[in-house]
């Protein structure tokens, strides 16, 4: 119930806590460690130099709940006068009294409204019951040294400061008064009313931060939406191209083939006239040397008219000449893409 009193940094209880203009409270030493310096560690508010004050609420509680836990753990208590074991407690001398003790503070103490309880009480009770018990009895003392056993009972509210009766009696110049309580009062209510004030605030800044969140998330979803969708369409151009891919190896194949084709036929074409020249040739030759007069008689028509259609034949021109396959529509389409 009471981890509100420890560090917000450390979580560790603290002599030395401060509370910040942004109203965290941190002790020294996470202070002291805080990057950038001179900056909040939880809200990241800037400390101006100087600023904050001691905690003094929290490490007030810290102090009055270490008695508590102590009375509760059951150690040994003795009394603060005589040392004989404490059975009692006294809330506003903050003192453990055995039984005489007790008998003789409440009897000379009793018109000081001394509120005493017994040790066993109070393990029964609860930590608020004590600290409501330690509450009740915290008096003010008047900051004047020469009345620094008078407890506070005014308020001035010209000096805007508590002070005792004497201190009103004796200075005429502080005026108006008030009693400490009435202003005591009157200061935690306005506490209240500024805090009424800011949870109406805190509504909008609340549906502001839940705005930013939706929005944020809207962000990171139109981010995810676009990436998914880049992909898509990347991955939309790879297939185009590879199906580009595919028809342009298709036709740079077809076109290849017919060139092949052609060049085969033309290339038996030639092989075939280049054979029957090679065997003209050579029939004549042996003609020459073997034939007879009749055999030359028989025979000379028709070589000679083989020969003359061999003679007949004509090499193709530049530009008949049989290209390979023409790949211009493929450099067309590739140069496109």
């Amino acid at each position: 119930d009471f981890q509100f009193i420890l560090c917000e940094g450390c979580r560790q209880e603290s002599p030395n806590l401060k509370l910040l203009t942004c109203l965290h409270t941190f002790c020294l030493s996470c202070l002291g460690k805080t990057k950038p310096a001179r900056q909040c560690p939880k809200c990241c508010t800037a400390i101006p130099q100087a600023s904050g004050m001691d905690n003094l609420l929290f490490t007030n509680l810290q102090a009055r709940l270490k008695v508590y836990k102590k009375i509760v753990d059951g150690a040994d208590f003795f009394c603060n006068n005589c040392k004989r074991a404490g059975e009692f407690w006294c809330f506003e001398c903050k003192e453990f009294l055995c039984t005489q003790c007790f008998e003789a503070h409440q009897r000379y103490l009793k018109r000081e409204s001394h509120e005493a309880k017994s040790v066993m009480d109070i393990r029964a009770g609860s930590a608020k019951d004590f600290l409501e018990g330690t509450r009740k009895t915290a008096n003010l003392f008047c900051s004047n040294p020469t009345h620094k056993n008078q407890t506070v009972s005014i308020y001035c509210k010209k000096c805007c400061k508590p002070m005792c009766c004497i201190c009103a009696l004796l200075d005429s110049q502080h005026a108006p008064f008030c009693d400490i309580r009435s202003e005591t009062q009157h200061r935690q209510e306005e506490l209240g009313t500024i805090s009424q004030e800011l949870k109406q605030k805190r509504s909008g800044f609340e549906a502001t931060y839940v705005a930013l969140q939706d929005e944020a998330a809207q962000l990171e979803e139109a981010e995810r939406e676009m990436r998914e969708l880049i992909r898509q369409r990347v991955e939309q151009l790879v297939q185009l191209i590879r199906r580009e891919e595919e028809e342009l190896l298709g036709l740079v194949e077809a076109r290849q083939e017919q060139g092949r084709r052609e060049l085969a036929r033309e290339l038996r074409h030639v092989e075939g006239v280049l054979r029957r020249m090679e065997a003209g040739e050579q029939l004549v030759e042996k003609m020459s040397l073997y034939a007879t007069e009749q055999e030359v008689m028989d025979m000379q028509p028709f070589i000679k008219g083989s020969l003359e259609e061999l003679q007949r034949l004509q090499l193709p021109a530049a530009g008949d000449q049989v290209r390979p396959g023409d790949l211009t529509e493929c450099k067309a389409r590739l140069q496109a893409l």
